[in-house]
């Protein structure tokens, strides 16, 4: 199991080994919230919708050396996630996560801003728990919810 640490300061000045992850929609309009944040620094939203994501998938950027992941959890801005999509949002970043050997993302409390899913429940997702890999080490060293 990785390491979770909540920690409070601008998310986007996190060590460049350390990925970003926020959710959006399939739409991508990133309009309000900590997404209008993660268009302006990172821009490339049209590479972001070449991809042709849905709900449930993850888009990814790469910037500086390391991964901006986009987890898709609704059609529509708009609209709310459920918890089951951001849940497999989340699964499609640990597997891109295991592809690439990432150990640490840094993340804003994911779906409990605007998205207004209940902390509580969200930060009990065990999609990092190693119990279900075949993989001898833990797949993140550190996750970190900026707070």
């Amino acid at each position: 199991m990785c390491k979770i640490k909540y920690a409070t300061g601008d998310l986007f000045s996190a060590p460049n080994q350390e990925s970003l992850a926020h959710c959006v929609s399939e739409d991508l309009r990133m309009g309000k919230g900590i997404a209008v944040l993660f268009k302006k620094n990172f821009g490339r939203v049209d590479a972001l919708k070449e991809q042709n994501k849905l709900t449930g998938e993850c888009a990814v950027l790469t910037h500086d050396r390391r991964f901006i992941y986009f987890l898709i959890t609704k059609k529509k801005a708009s609209q709310k996630p459920t918890y089951i999509s951001l849940r497999q949002s989340l699964e499609a970043m640990k597997s891109h996560c295991l592809e690439n050997n990432v150990k640490r993302i840094s993340l804003p409390r994911i779906g409990c801003g605007l998205d207004e899913l209940e902390w509580s429940k969200v930060s009990h997702c065990e999609t990092f728990d190693h119990s279900s890999s075949s993989r001898p080490h833990p797949i993140l060293k550190e996750i970190k919810y900026c707070v």
